[in-house]
């Protein structure tokens, strides 16, 4: 078994799907941010949807450690389960704010957001992005870390009330409230306001924590299924590939669905259909019989343990790379910039990793380690 729950080798899928991820909101960053190459514009398009990816992929992790441990009918620590979080992505996090508030060079748009709303991750709310443009991406990191607080709050409440079935239908009642409450916000505070239409479709849709849930709750809902039913989930394992191409196929539809971002069908219906689209292409790589799950690159490996550096630093690189190197009269839309941008980013990420990201993964091993003693004495364990 995997130390974060599962089995190791079903996270050769999830490595490619976490890579392929980043990689896709590198290109949606790059092309929407800075000088580029016109060729990545068709790649760029879409890549906003490799932060719902992450958001299926975070939903289904963390959703089915607790879950596992519920169905062995072990008690969920919080104690445990918040050192996990916060030595997993604290650190790193904490350096890059820090770097974006005492290097002002490193900024790549106009300001940050008051310093109070990084460290509480509430930056994601009321985001203007034309004043706070500056590492503006926290925001998915804000509603990750507001969902990592409150999904054991719950699990915890319904365990006690011997409800957990009924988590079931609050699901349920989450995914259709984001229906709702995207088209009463749609027609309430974005169609009324004629002047700067895409920064409030920002700032009331694209943002907020209530209106993009989708993600998270049907990674929480793929993992639900495999750790609550599993016989019904292993018949459904056994079509690994079709559940990639009807993933693929959903994914597709809502390509069409998303040409025009700010209009209404986009607004409500396509969150939720990229979720399903990418819930069905996780559980195709949680398959024994797909080849995401078969096939091991070394490649995909490393660019997902790189991934939450990649994304944290990545505007910071990119722009700092292209001040600098400019300066040697290389074009910024060049390709030989963009390769020279994709290299800083990668040692960049790969300092972080080993500077930051690891030692600090180790100290909580350790704790972890520690509190484990401890229990075992407790409950009058000996272990020699």
């Amino acid at each position: 078994m995997n130390k974060e729950g599962g089995l190791s080798h079903k996270l050769h899928g999830l490595d490619h799907l976490r890579a392929f991820a980043i990689i896709f909101v590198f290109f949606f960053h790059y092309g929407r941010l800075f000088p580029h190459p016109e060729w990545t514009n068709t790649i760029s398009k879409f890549g906003w949807t490799g932060v719902d990816l992450f958001f299926v992929l975070s939903g289904y992790l963390i959703a089915s450690q607790l879950f596992r441990k519920i169905v062995q009918q072990q008690k969920i620590s919080l104690k445990e389960f918040f050192i996990k979080r916060f030595f997993r992505i604290i650190p790193a996090y904490l350096v890059v704010v820090a770097l974006y508030f005492l290097l002002p060079f490193t900024h790549e748009r106009e300001a940050l957001a008051p310093l109070w709303k990084y460290l509480t991750f509430t930056q994601n709310i009321s985001l203007n992005i034309q004043t706070q443009g500056t590492f503006s991406h926290a925001w998915s990191l804000c509603i990750e870390e507001q969902f990592y607080f409150f999904l054991p709050l719950i699990l915890l409440m319904l365990v006690y009330f011997k409800s957990i079935k009924k988590g079931f239908w609050i699901l349920i009642a989450l995914f259709l409230f984001g229906f709702f409450i995207r088209y009463y916000t749609y027609r309430h505070f974005f169609t009324p306001v004629a002047d700067e239409s895409w920064l409030n479709w920002y700032k009331w849709i694209y943002y907020p924590t209530w209106t993009r849930l989708d993600g998270l709750l049907v990674g929480v809902s793929v993992a639900a299924l495999l750790e609550f039913k599993p016989v019904f989930s292993g018949k459904i394992l056994n079509y690994g590939n079709l559940l990639f191409v009807i993933g693929l196929i959903i994914f597709t539809i809502t390509y069409f669905v998303c040409t025009n971002e700010e209009s209404l069908i986009a607004s409500v219906l396509g969150f939720p259909l990229i979720a399903i689209g990418y819930g069905f292409i996780v559980l195709s790589a949680l398959s024994p019989k797909c080849f995401l799950y078969k096939y091991e690159s070394n490649t995909t490996t490393k660019i997902a343990a790189l991934s939450y550096g990649i994304y944290l630093i990545h505007k910071i690189v990119i722009h700092v790379t292209q001040n600098q190197f400019s300066k040697l009269n290389i074009h910024n839309d060049s390709n030989s910039m963009f390769l020279i941008c994709i290299a800083t980013v990668f040692i960049i990420s790969l300092l972080l990793n080993e500077i930051i990201e690891k030692p600090f993964l180790k100290l909580r091993k350790k704790i972890l380690s520690r509190k484990k003693i401890e229990v075992n004495k407790a409950s009058g364990i000996v272990i020699s």
